[in-house]
């Protein structure tokens, strides 16, 4: 079989089995192209909530599957490949936090969506990359306990210098891995272009950056602009999606090393077999579990993430 008869099998199998398919923004090509939603993480977990589907597959990593099942638990959820997690939101557990917890009790604890279920079941509100500086800025509280990633969390700080937010050394491997260096190459090689970088960035490249937002913000920003070269600081499939969708513009890598071997993991195979029944893993957490992290994720809501 080549690709458009997979994919072709792929539709009729979804159709057929009654299947919702999220692919998160840094899947490729040929997945986001069979997706019925393609989004970060958090607006996957809403259209998989709206979705009339009894199953749903998720095309991403493991902390967003769980977060579909939280506010979907009466649906079957499938994460595409099973070895698909990602180590910021593996970096600290339950046991770490609650220990930070008792050092710092009168700290919020406000956890980046990129957590696991069972770490979100001891933090107080959930953020995004696009909500974390109206979130934080909204809660009473002024001392802020940010985690996992010390990079967007000083993002954060530097938004709202008025709170007193305390960091942990996590975070994306990846994205931290990109330098000043880095930077300064891509500008020089593209001067006319402008940069746009994820704030899991380091901040000494975070403030080269003409724009710093979320995967969604970057491509709205890139899609919307005027201008017509772009040097794209996160996963390297946005630039690819975006040439895609804007034939007319140019966009460039900020760093070849800018890839998520985790979102890698999935293939057009993986999720075919997952339409057939024959893989990827069910999600299954604790009805205690999901009664205790969805709290963060309504917070959330509540305050406009």
């Amino acid at each position: 079989m080549n690709i458009r008869e997979v994919q072709d099998e792929i539709i009729r199998l979804k159709k057929e089995n009654d299947i919702c398919i999220l692919a998160h923004s840094y899947q490729a090509r040929e997945i986001i192209e069979i997706a019925d939603f393609t989004g970060d993480s958090y607006a996957l977990s809403k259209m998989a909530k709206t979705a009339p589907n009894k199953t749903v597959l998720m095309c991403g990593v493991r902390f967003m599957a769980e977060t579909v099942k939280m506010l979907s638990p009466e649906k079957k959820v499938i994460l595409s490949s099973s070895i698909a997690g990602c180590p910021m939101a593996e970096q600290f557990d339950k046991e770490i936090i609650s220990q930070m917890k008792e050092m710092y009790p009168d700290y919020t604890v406000v956890a980046y969506i990129n957590t696991t279920a069972e770490l979100k079941t001891v933090c107080d509100v959930c953020v995004t990359s696009s909500s974390a500086v109206q979130i934080v800025r909204q809660l009473e509280n002024n001392n802020i306990l940010f985690i996992p990633d010390c990079n967007l969390g000083a993002f954060v700080a530097k938004s709202i210098p008025e709170k007193n937010i305390k960091l942990l050394q996590g975070g994306c491997p990846v994205h931290a891995a990109v330098t000043r260096k880095h930077a300064e190459t891509a500008k020089s090689l593209h001067p006319n272009a402008e940069l746009l970088v994820h704030p899991e960035c380091q901040p000494q490249v975070t403030e080269l950056a003409d724009y710093v937002g979320s995967t969604a913000g970057i491509m709205n920003y890139a899609k919307k602009s005027d201008k017509k070269e772009f040097i794209i600081g996160t996963e390297n499939s946005i630039a690819e999606h975006l040439q895609y969708e804007c034939p007319d513009k140019r966009f460039y890598l900020l760093s070849k090393s800018l890839i998520c071997e985790n979102m890698k993991s999935t293939t057009l195979i993986d999720v075919l077999n997952c339409c057939k029944g024959e893989g990827g893993e069910v999600i299954e957490l604790s009805p205690e579990t999901i009664e205790k992290a969805v709290q963060c994720i309504n917070k959330m809501i509540e305050l406009g993430g």
